[in-house]
């Protein structure tokens, strides 16, 4: 039995995710922002370091579905909204990254291993 025997890759889950497929989509999401605050989660579909932080952000993710509007963009569909974020965020391109907005204002964040479902929950909690 190898490493990662048993190990299956899940790109798509059950996770509420909303897919992230359009600009005006976006823009959409960031206006909708000041009744609700949204989590923007770009995600390299190739990259390994991408599906550890995307699959540990879903595994430690409590926060009731209410409370947040989870978008996911897949970077390699869609580089152009990748770069609409970064204009509209002024936050750096990353990949992976989270970025959370509430009322059109960056409130978290992260990339990388940073990525913290728990540091999201407390950002949205406290602002």
């Amino acid at each position: 039995m190898g490493l990662f025997s048993g190990f299956k890759s899940k790109e798509k889950t059950s996770f509420p995710w909303i897919e992230l497929n359009s600009i005006e989509q976006l823009k959409e999401a960031i206006e909708s922002s000041t009744e609700r605050p949204i989590v923007l989660f770009k995600h390299s579909t190739r990259c390994s370091i991408s599906s550890m932080a995307k699959t540990r952000f879903e595994t430690n993710w409590n926060i009731e579905n209410s409370a947040a509007d989870l978008y996911y963009l897949d970077l390699l569909e869609h580089r152009n909204i990748s770069a609409e974020i970064a204009e509209l965020t002024d936050v750096q391109h990353q990949s992976p990254q989270a970025i959370v907005l509430k009322n059109k204002v960056v409130i978290y964040q992260d990339s990388h291993s940073g990525i913290d479902a728990k540091e999201i929950e407390n950002a949205i909690k406290s602002n």
